[in-house]
């Protein structure tokens, strides 16, 4: 399709669908957006009006069937983008999923074998996109050997962390059903930290719903059954250790984001307190501290998941954020630690194979 137009159908227009995908597919040459299909047909058009797409449906299934659609962009909530994925995929269409890949590693492991029966299509998962500018300068820091070999990787994430607060409303993330076994923020910042320094070889979590219960929309009072607050320990596959906290309910946090990697030779933080900006810091052996780091412009990556997509349709790049192997190991680290939550024991990556 390297010079042919690709048409796009939409599958679910929440936030990220229409403050990211939809304006950045149109920005691309030779595509389209024909359709939408969304929750209802009401707010599909609503849609399709404020981006001028031309097609509306209320049925998913169409738009997967359509064989004038090439590709679809997914970003309904988790529970749904197993079966859309496969069933795109079967009819032949590229497709691009909104993270997270699915609701655990089981359907994230059927997303990738239906991806390798259909070789020809592209098949994306939405990454990470919080540490793209510092990924690159993090990746060849430590392969140059600048910290030397990793002791530790020590992770504070509080992100939108506050005094907990039962008033607040349940959102779907807070609903195993609709989201799976990820918990809060912890799955995007691992994909993260894996590009640095590989995935973890074993898991054991501890964690807490510091608020128990919540009122859903009925008034109904409905238990919390994932964590806001977890600490995640273990050991790293290419050697050293992990401490990884996640919490939304750490009053007054001394920063937002707080990672370290110590190493044998030298120390890399990533961190940012407050409205600051996300800084990375580094310091070798004999230095006095650590100094910011200053990221070369030509190195700073930057959101350009639709132009990937599109590219790798054309056969002028591969995917790299994020491909499904990818997307599937961070499923089944996912899957480890609630089974270690549940379960009180360490448990061993990968869960298959």
């Amino acid at each position: 399709m390297a010079n042919e137009k690709i048409r796009v159908g939409i599958i679910g227009a929440g936030g990220n669908t229409t403050k990211l995908h939809i304006p950045g597919l149109q920005a691309q040459d030779g595509v389209e957006v024909v359709a939408v299909a969304n929750r209802t047909v009401a707010s599909g058009q609503r849609v399709a009006d404020e981006f001028g797409i031309p097609g509306v449906t209320a049925d998913w299934q169409e738009i997967v069937e359509d064989l004038e659609i090439d590709a679809v962009c997914i970003g309904t909530w988790p529970y749904m983008h197993a079966p859309m994925t496969i069933a795109a995929l079967d009819e032949g269409k590229h497709v691009l999923c909104e993270a997270r890949m699915a609701l655990n590693s089981d359907e994230a492991h059927d997303m990738l074998s239906a991806s390798r029966q259909s070789p020809r299509c592209i098949a994306q998962i939405v990454p990470a996109p919080h540490t793209l500018a510092f990924d690159q300068t993090i990746i060849e820091m430590i392969s140059a050997g600048y910290i030397g070999d990793l002791i530790a990787l020590d992770a504070r994430i509080a992100v939108g962390s506050g005094f907990p607060n039962p008033s607040s409303p349940t959102h779907w993330r807070q609903d195993r059903d609709l989201s799976g076994n990820n918990i809060m923020s912890m799955g995007i910042w691992y994909e993260a930290m894996m590009r640095w320094v590989g995935p973890m070889s074993n898991v054991f979590a501890t964690g807490q719903a510091v608020v128990s219960h919540r009122n859903d929309g009925a008034g109904r009072r409905v238990a919390m059954t994932i964590p806001d607050h977890v600490d995640i320990i273990g050991k790293m596959e290419q050697g050293g250790q992990i401490r990884f906290n996640v919490s939304t309910v750490l009053g007054h946090a001394p920063a937002v984001v707080d990672v370290c990697l110590f190493g044998t030779d030298g120390t890399l933080r990533l961190h940012q307190a407050g409205g600051d900006p996300l800084t990375l810091y580094a310091g070798k052996r004999g230095e006095d501290g650590l100094a910011p780091v200053a990221i070369d412009t030509a190195k700073k990556g930057a959101w350009r998941v639709e132009e990937e997509f599109i590219n790798a349709i054309r056969g002028v790049e591969a995917v790299s954020h994020t491909d499904f192997t990818t997307a599937v190991k961070y499923m089944e680290w996912t899957d480890a630690v609630t089974l270690s939550l549940r379960s009180g024991q360490s448990i061993a990556l990968p869960l298959m194979g």
